[in-house]
């Protein structure tokens, strides 16, 4: 304990330098925390989106891009599905129910998603939750909107005021349906999913809005000709692969059948090497960050060899100053853990909302996980480690010079 207490009171008397080098070591060590957040944080956040779902049926494409554009509406399809197929799927007797996606238009960057009111009943996301309503309920009328509780709060929405949809998915649209205005019957409870950044209208609305102007339509008027994909629930899992095949083989037009989880575990295996890129940028700047410490503490030992010949003086061993510069590597290491922790927290606290409304990733502020923790002791054993190369030449330095003081 003395030692230690020596080598925080030694490191106070250089405070500056000191806290520099700590600051600049806790910032390598916060990016490979947060890289790890981000990774854990991105595939909680992909596999909470969607529960429940034996299917996912679109137009044959890639089945990573049917999930991303059909699920977390990133993308766009190539082609759509005709109707005909998607009734043909829905009255097949292995499916038990099925919720039809129509992408395209969007309202003040916010997505439109045409649907029928089997998306309120069957959709699920994280453990298997249903939907639920905060204010009104789902689709009533032709022009009834339901909208998700982050379209609600950041547009500052309430029920029965009308929203206008544009054609196109960017923020600005030339291509206004201002002659159909919607009326706001739902607003859902937050999801953490890309259902909270969704603007859900029934698939009559969709077709409604892209014919001229008239007070009333006829049931073939409304009647919809395509759809861009199709959530999909199975009678038994048994089933599952039975009407996958079917779909796959299926003659009257090219579709694809896929199953999220098997489609989730492709789109991780395409970012490993990313997420091995990423964290291999931390480590390098990690080590850096060490070797910036090391650098320091072999820079000050010229100017610190008075100090030590004092301490040989007053009953020290030559050992004893080796252990002083190990402690000072720890204590160093324990102050950048602490300094990368807290920023870490901020750097979270400060990219939720950014990310929530940009990307629509909610970001879940948790304690540190397992490998977190592991990673920083290995951090800090590393960094005990590494002052055992200027704690050695202290050693030998005090060996050298004994109880003489040298300046």
């Amino acid at each position: 304990m003395r030692l230690i207490k020596l080598a925080f009171l030694s490191l106070w008397n250089r405070k500056l330098s000191a806290f520099l080098t700590m600051l600049s070591i806790a910032l390598s060590v916060t990016l490979l925390l947060g890289v790890e957040t981000i990774r854990v944080q991105t595939k909680q956040s992909f596999t909470n989106t969607i529960s429940g779902t034996d299917l996912i049926v679109g137009a044959r494409s890639g089945s990573t891009q049917l999930l991303l554009y059909s699920v977390f509406h990133m993308g766009n399809a190539n082609n759509n599905i005709s109707w005909n197929s998607y009734e043909a799927l829905r009255d097949n007797s292995k499916t038990k129910w099925s919720i039809p996606i129509s992408l395209g238009d969007s309202h003040r960057g916010f997505r439109v998603v045409g649907t029928d009111n089997n998306f309120f009943e069957f959709f699920r996301y994280g453990n298997k939750q249903a939907l639920e309503f905060a204010q009104g309920g789902p689709l009533s009328q032709l022009y009834s909107v339901t909208i998700g509780a982050q379209v609600a709060r950041e547009l500052g929405y309430s029920i029965g005021d009308q929203v206008v949809v544009a054609h196109g998915l960017g923020d600005v649209s030339f291509s206004r349906h201002q002659q159909h205005p919607f009326t706001i019957d739902g607003i859902l409870k937050p999801t953490a999913t890309p259902v909270d950044r969704s603007v859900i209208v029934s698939l009559a609305a969709i077709e409604a809005i892209h014919l001229p102007y008239q007070e009333t339509y006829s049931p073939e008027q409304l009647k919809s000709s395509n759809i861009t994909a199709a959530l999909v629930g199975t009678q038994s899992r048994m089933q599952v692969f039975e009407l996958q095949r079917e779909l796959n083989q299926y003659s009257q037009e090219p579709l694809l059948a896929i199953l999220p989880g098997i489609a989730l575990h492709e789109l991780w295996t395409m970012m490993d090497s990313v997420e091995q890129a990423l964290f291999a940028i931390s480590i390098c700047v990690v080590f850096t960050g060490l070797l910036s410490m090391i650098t320091v503490i072999l820079a000050g030992l010229r100017e610190r060899r008075r100090e030590m010949a004092i301490l040989r003086s007053l009953g020290a061993r030559a050992h004893s100053i080796f252990l002083l510069l190990v402690s000072e590597s720890l204590i160093l290491a324990i102050g950048s853990t602490l300094i990368a922790v807290g920023f870490l927290y901020l750097g979270l606290f400060a990219l939720q909302p950014i990310l929530l409304s940009k990307l629509g990733f909610y970001l879940s502020i948790e304690a540190l996980s397992l490998v977190q923790w592991k990673m920083l002791a290995l951090f800090i054993a590393a960094s005990m480690a590494a002052g055992i190369l200027p704690a050695l030449h202290a050693y030998r330095l005090s060996l050298s010079d004994g109880m003489m003081i040298k300046t």
